[in-house]
């Protein structure tokens, strides 16, 4: 799974902005020639990432290329279970990527559009927001 190797700080603030806006970098296809696009904000997690990025390599077998455009780089604390209120902030407990709408996802090249298409669709089960599927 994806995480960072090391971090400034250990812990972060969820912001008070979340569910706003749109996205305004990664928004077109760079790297390959079929994409992934978010059309919902979300924290998507590093084991969502990792899903979605396995079913995409069983479904190509040996063909095309793969690139993932995120990267959860913000980490999400979490208190122990039966732990009484206070007591400060938990510790880290796994990393998320936040999405905006617009963000590209992931990129495929290297197979026909029909091909990506499905590819594309299978993984978008694996994420938690509304996806679309989009060409160079």
């Amino acid at each position: 799974m994806l995480t960072p190797k090391k971090v400034k700080y250990r812990k972060m603030f969820k912001g008070r902005r979340r569910g706003k806006g749109i996205a305004t970098r990664a928004t077109e296809v760079s790297f390959g020639s079929f994409g992934l696009k978010s059309m919902d904000h979300a924290w998507i997690t590093s084991r969502q990432i990792e899903a979605t990025r396995r079913v995409l390599v069983r479904y190509l077998r040996k063909g095309g290329k793969i690139w993932i455009r995120i990267f959860p780089d913000k980490p999400v604390t979490k208190k122990g279970s039966e732990i009484p209120m206070g007591g400060g902030k938990g510790a880290p407990d796994h990393y998320v990527a936040p999405i905006k709408p617009g963000t590209v996802i992931f990129e495929i090249d290297g197979i026909n559009e029909s091909t990506a298409k499905e590819a594309m669709k299978l993984a978008s089960h694996k994420l938690p927001v509304k996806t679309t599927f989009i060409a160079k």
